[in-house]
């Protein structure tokens, strides 16, 4: 155990190894970590392993929580501002203590009541958590592993004049255009999409998938013809590559799976580990 380290700002499996009034601790491998008692599951002995979040408490001692924050360590999040002072803003992302965004990493002037994406991050120099809202240094600019028709996760988080700015898969910058906004889009809250077009500059044109009845019995209705005309089998299963299965069918694989799960209820196909057989009947 002597190698491993303790992931501050992200979960961590750890082992009971104290238990007090005020709490239990818990072998932090370089240091013991208190779970306050609020936190602590009821039927947990010494010995037991729980998962738990590790973070700093406003005196900067490690303190592991079972509550789960808006965002971890690596990870995009669209947070609201709760209280600015001479440090930064502060964020509420679902902990006791909130997050600071130190004035040097807001991009504009952050308000109270107003929400941003930002990236969760560790101060190198000091260990404790922060967030910046200068989010361009944190994107991954290489788009290698998207393509145009690929159904993604998108985190709308910015009106511009051209459309809404989102987040595409917790990596990449895509715009969702004015005239692809057809649903109420709520900015923070992920929603699916897919990418429309790869720009040659890489910029990443997106568009939102429409979650219809008639979508989903299309593509039913697709897979089994496909699969007929394949004389009852298709090398396809739910660990198919997504590009493969768009290159195919010319749907996503989210539309796939449904596809087949509603072509499964209604006995029409088997699944096993090669693919999709047909049933005759």
């Amino acid at each position: 155990m002597g190698n491993r380290h303790l992931r501050m700002g992200q979960y961590n499996r750890l082992k009971i190894i104290k238990r007090l009034d005020f709490g239990v601790y818990l072998d932090g491998y370089d240091d013991e970590i208190l779970m306050p008692t609020q936190y602590v599951p009821a039927d947990v002995e010494i010995g037991d392993f729980v998962d738990v979040f590790i973070y700093r408490d406003s005196e900067d001692r490690a303190i592991a929580t079972t509550l789960e924050p808006y965002g971890t360590v690596g990870e995009f999040a669209y947070l609201e501002v709760t209280a600015t002072n001479s440090m930064g803003v502060f964020m509420n992302w679902g902990l006791p203590k909130d997050l600071l965004v130190p004035f040097k990493q807001q991009r504009d002037n952050m308000i109270v009541g107003k929400s941003y994406l930002v990236f969760i991050h560790l101060d190198t120099k000091t260990d404790r958590i922060v967030a910046s809202a200068k989010i361009e240094h944190f994107l991954d600019e290489d788009t290698s592993e998207l393509s145009e028709g690929m159904e993604v996760e998108l985190l709308p988080f910015e009106y511009t004049d051209m459309g809404i700015k989102a987040l595409i898969n917790q990596r990449n910058l895509g715009v969702i255009y004015r005239d692809q906004v057809f649903k109420n889009i709520e900015l923070g809250k992920p929603t699916a999409g897919f990418i429309k077009k790869i720009r040659e500059d890489q910029k990443v044109d997106l568009a939102l998938v429409e979650q219809s009845y008639n979508r989903i019995e299309g593509s039913k209705n697709e897979v089994f013809e496909k699969l007929q005309a394949a004389q009852g089998f298709l090398p396809f299963t739910d660990k198919s590559e997504p590009t493969l299965i768009y290159r195919t069918f010319g749907m996503s694989k989210k539309d796939f799976k449904k596809a087949i799960g509603g072509l499964l209820k209604e006995g029409k196909i088997l699944l096993k580990e090669d693919g999709i057989h047909q049933v005759v009947s």
